[in-house]
């Protein structure tokens, strides 16, 4: 959720570098769009970390699958959280 809320420059970075040989350039993406993706990715990480209290780990298996994968879908959410081109 720190990310989210604060979007440090080093996340930012890391995600560029993971994603070199995926990325792909589309349309610029307004402020208004990333508000919207960034009040949508809060309320899914905070709905995930409510459910994560429950005995069952879910929030670390997500992220590792997220993390092995690299889905294109993530890339554009970070995209669109930091205003970017999505």
């Amino acid at each position: 959720m720190y990310i989210v809320v604060k979007r440090p420059d080093w996340f930012r970075l890391l995600i560029a570098a993971m994603y070199r040989d995926k990325a792909r350039d589309t349309d610029f993406v307004n402020a208004a769009q990333t508000r919207e993706t960034r009040i949508k990715t809060f309320a899914s990480l905070f709905t995930l970390f409510l459910i994560d209290i429950a005995p069952v780990p879910v929030t670390p298996v997500i992220a590792f699958v997220i993390i092995l994968s690299r889905p294109h879908w993530f890339y554009r959410v970070v995209r669109k959280v930091y205003g970017e081109v999505a």
